[in-house]
C-alpha cells in the first residue's frame, strides 16, 4: 500500500528564525521574512569589496575580513602616511601614521597592529604600534630594514629578511631581540602564522624563489615549495593552513595557492585583478582580503575570499 509521505511529499518546517545549525539539503520556511530557504554548498570564490580612498602598493596591513586596516604605502613616487579601516563593506579614514612610509613589515590585528621598519626617504628601524585609534612609537629594530616579512601579534612577533638581509628578530611588545637567521637573504617574502608557528615563503633571494620555511620560534625548517616562484604575495592563515595570492612571477599574477602544512596546491579560485605588494588579512585561510597593490597602476579595489562550504540560500521561483 502506498504511504502518504510518498504520495504527498515531506512537509516543510515553518520557523520564525533560521535554524542555528541546519544540515546539508535542509529546507525551511521563515515566517518572519516570508521566504523559503535551504542549506546549499558554495564553491570557493573571490568577490568584490569596497574600494579604498587611496591607490597604493607596498603598504602595511592587518586584521580580518570585517575588521582590517591598510597603512602607509606608495603610488610611485609618492609615499603615504594615511591609514584606512575596513568594516566588511566600506573603507574609512583612520589616524595617520607619524610619517609617510612604504615597504614596512607588518603583523597583528586592526586594533593591535605593528608597522616594522620601512622606507621613508631612507631605510629605517622604527616600530609603530596601533591600537585602533592612535599610532605610538615602539622599540627600535636591531637592524634597519625595508620590505621585511613578519607574523604574529603586537606583543609576540617575528620579522625576517628584507632588503637583502637574512637576520630574524623577535618583538615582545617592548623591544626587539636577535633570533635565528633565515636560510637565505631576501626581500618581498610573505609570512603568516605566529611567533612560534610561522610560515615564510616566496620572495627574491635575489632571484625569484619558491622556497617555504616553517618557524617554531627558534629554528627554521624547509616546507613544501610554492607551485611557482613568486614575490610580493598577500597571505592569510596559520602554519598548517595558509592562503597565498597575487604577487610577481615575474609577471603580476591573479593566482592563489593553498598550503596544508606539507604542500602547496593551486586554489580553485583566482583573484579577479592581478596585483602584487598588496594588502591582506592575517589569520584565516578560508576568509581573506586582497586589497590595493601594484598592477600597475596602483589599485584601490578590494577582493573578498570565501572558502568552499555550506551556505544558506533563499529559494525563489525560476
Amino acid at each position: 500500500m502506498a504511504e502518504y509521505i510518498n504520495i504527498r511529499g515531506q512537509s516543510i518546517e515553518v520557523v520564525a528564525s533560521d535554524p542555528a545549525n541546519p544540515t546539508q539539503g535542509q529546507i525551511w520556511y521563515n515566517s518572519t521574512s516570508n521566504t523559503l530557504k535551504g542549506l546549499g554548498y558554495a564553491a570557493a570564490a573571490w568577490a568584490s569589496g569596497g574600494n579604498m580612498a587611496t591607490a597604493r602598493g607596498r603598504l602595511g596591513s592587518a586584521g580580518v575580513i570585517n575588521a582590517a586596516i591598510g597603512f602607509g604605502g606608495t603610488n610611485p613616487p609618492t609615499n603615504y602616511n594615511n591609514t584606512e579601516a575596513y568594516d566588511g563593506s566600506t573603507w574609512t579614514s583612520a589616524t595617520n601614521m607619524p610619517v609617510a612610509i612604504r615597504e614596512v613589515g607588518y603583523s597583528g590585528t586592526e586594533t593591535a597592529a605593528l608597522s616594522i621598519g620601512g622606507h621613508t626617504t631612507t631605510i629605517v628601524g622604527t616600530t609603530y604600534e596601533y591600537d585602533g585609534a592612535t599610532w605610538t612609537t615602539g622599540g627600535s629594530l636591531g637592524t634597519t630594514r625595508r620590505d621585511s616579512s613578519a607574523a604574529g601579534t603586537q606583543t609576540a612577533s617575528y620579522t625576517t629578511t628584507g632588503g637583502g638581509l637574512n637576520n630574524t628578530e623577535h618583538y615582545n611588545g617592548t623591544s626587539w631581540t636577535t633570533a635565528t637567521v633565515y636560510p637565505t637573504t631576501g626581500e618581498y617574502l610573505m609570512s603568516t602564522g605566529t611567533l612560534t608557528a610561522g610560515l615564510t615563503f616566496g620572495g627574491s633571494t635575489p632571484s625569484l624563489t619558491n622556497a617555504t620555511n616553517e618557524y617554531d620560534g627558534s629554528a627554521w625548517t624547509a616546507g613544501g615549495n610554492l607551485v611557482t616562484a613568486t614575490n610580493g604575495m598577500g597571505g592569510s592563515g596559520i602554519q598548517t593552513a595558509t592562503l597565498a595570492y597575487g604577487g610577481t612571477t615575474p609577471s603580476i599574477t591573479t593566482a592563489a595557492l593553498s598550503y596544508d602544512g606539507t604542500s602547496w596546491t593551486s586554489s580553485p579560485a583566482s583573484l579577479a585583478s592581478a596585483r602584487a605588494h598588496l594588502g591582506s588579512t592575517t589569520t584565516s585561510s578560508t576568509s581573506a582580503l586582497a586589497f590595493a597593490g601594484l598592477s600597475p597602476p596602483a589599485l584601490t579595489s578590494t577582493e573578498v575570499f570565501t572558502g568552499a562550504g555550506p551556505v544558506t540560500r533563499t529559494i525563489t521561483a525560476s
